[in-house]
């Protein structure tokens, strides 16, 4: 079997509980966004996002748009964007720190000192994932990632948003292993040829999905592929 050369992490269930983007990520955004429109409405990311709203849902008010794909949890692009910069305002106030699961500092930096290349996929702004990963528990680890991807290459549960990083990566997809707590995430990637495994996080109740290996923490995934423990 091919070595593994990158590791591509989704974010939510899988290094970040599930807990802190619903309890404390999601309303802090609904809490800040409407002074947000006011405070940066020359901003060219929210005139392209409150732009894209409108042309959506002509007529309807974009905040109220906002407020209802924030109720359903819908992934769209223009209300990533828009949570994107309220939680990069409360991490640069301080008012937002990323607690990451205690297994993953660690394990991102056994892996990264061995030489494996490292990069996330997230449904969230890739400057939210950024500035995720640079306000947490220990610090900035932006260093330890080569690239962030988001909805903007395609969505999680398509084949080809996998064989599209794979590309911009440079390595054959057999040669990149991909961690998501979401089964039809890592049926997609399989598709596209990627090694796959699911992270079953006890403290987020995840649902073990039947047909691929599983992992309770990052330490386990090292062991179970063979790869640098911390």
């Amino acid at each position: 079997m091919s070595r593994i050369r990158l590791v591509l992490l989704d974010i939510e269930g899988t290094t970040l509980p599930i807990a802190f983007v619903r309890d404390t990520l999601f309303p802090y955004a609904a809490r800040t966004l409407p002074a947000l429109l006011e405070t940066q409405g020359d901003d060219p990311r929210v005139r392209v996002a409150l732009g894209d709203i409108e042309r959506e849902f002509p007529g309807r008010a974009p905040l109220d748009v906002i407020r209802d794909w924030m109720a359903r949890d819908i992934k769209a692009a223009p209300l990533k964007t828009l949570q994107g910069l309220a939680w990069k305002q409360g991490f640069d106030d301080g008012e937002l720190r990323a607690r990451l699961y205690d297994d993953v500092p660690p394990a991102l930096e056994a892996w990264h000192a061995a030489g494996l290349r490292l990069a996330v996929y997230s449904s969230g702004s890739a400057n939210a994932q950024r500035q995720l990963y640079g306000h947490t528990q220990v610090g900035d680890l932006t260093r330890l990632f080569e690239a962030f991807y988001d909805l903007d290459i395609g969505g999680k549960k398509v084949a080809e948003s996998y064989t599209e990083i794979a590309e911009r990566a440079g390595v054959p997809p057999g040669e990149i292993l991909f961690l998501s707590d979401v089964g039809a995430e890592l049926d997609a990637a399989r598709v596209a040829g990627m090694r796959i495994c699911q992270l079953v996080r006890a403290q987020d109740d995840t649902r073990p999905y039947p047909g691929v290996p599983q992992a309770v923490d990052l330490a386990a995934v090292s062991k179970e592929f063979g790869l640098p423990v911390a």
